[in-house]
């Protein structure tokens, strides 16, 4: 394995590090409205659709035939389908009666999401360095908004703010194992076996701007003309990128 893609990865996922904590401490300082946060949330679901269709696909369709990519993606969607029957409900703050137990099961689940979102960093660098940095910025985006959600989650279920920020902050570090770990593993592997993992990111992509950011967005009530049109802004921002990198 060449130094060159391991040094990369562990500086593109600073990014995604930084943006964690970010948005954990932006979450018990002052969390933005209803509104703005589907604003940017729409502008991310843009990023990362178009990081899938503008790096992921291509270089599937380059390195992988239909049957590895049915495989990838089969594996992508189960393990999402088991985070998300994993994934406790969201819990109401307690009362006056008692104190509640710490959500054991809301770590581990974002901690394993944290990982597969290092893990397509490391993917992208051992791509190149132009999909290793489109990647980068749409992840960067979405772990934003994850800890923003997952520390108000951990306030709401009574965790107090600062160990809530904090938490959010340590799993952050999942990224960075995953970044590494996808570098060292995927650099000069075969086209087969970089098809399988590139079919596995894109379920995991397209299941983040279906089923999670683009959800979340329309629950915070009225759709707006700006908040739709945000969403296409977002694409074509990437795009742009994605032509220059």
């Amino acid at each position: 394995m060449e130094s060159g893609a391991l040094q990369q990865a562990g500086f593109l996922v600073l990014f995604p590090v930084l943006a964690t904590v970010a948005g954990a401490v932006l979450a018990v300082l002052r969390p933005p409205g209803r509104r703005a946060t589907s604003v940017i949330q729409h502008f991310a679901a843009g990023v990362v659709l178009a990081a899938v269709a503008g790096e992921v696909l291509p270089d599937l369709r380059e390195r992988g035939g239909y049957g590895i990519t049915v495989l990838g993606f089969a594996a992508g969607v189960a393990l999402l389908l088991l985070v998300q029957r994993l994934e406790p409900a969201d819990q109401p703050a307690p009362g006056g009666g008692g104190r509640a137990a710490f959500p054991t099961g809301l770590v581990v689940v974002v901690g394993i999401d944290l990982l597969v979102d290092g893990l397509l960093v490391g993917v992208g660098v051992t791509l190149g360095q132009g999909a290793g940095l489109v990647l980068t910025v749409a992840l960067t985006l979405e772990v934003l908004f994850l800890g923003l959600a997952v520390t108000s989650q951990l306030t709401r279920a009574g965790v107090g703010r600062v160990r809530a920020a904090a938490t959010t902050s340590a799993l952050s570090l999942g990224v960075a194992v995953g970044a590494v770990a996808g570098a060292v593993l995927l650099d000069g592997a075969s086209d087969g076996a970089q098809a399988l993992v590139l079919a596995f990111a894109a379920a995991a992509l397209l299941w983040l701007v279906v089923e999670e950011l683009l959800v979340e967005a329309h629950e915070s009530g009225r759709e707006t003309a700006l908040m739709t049109t945000m969403f296409f802004v977002g694409f074509i921002a990437l795009y742009g990128l994605e032509t220059l990198a």
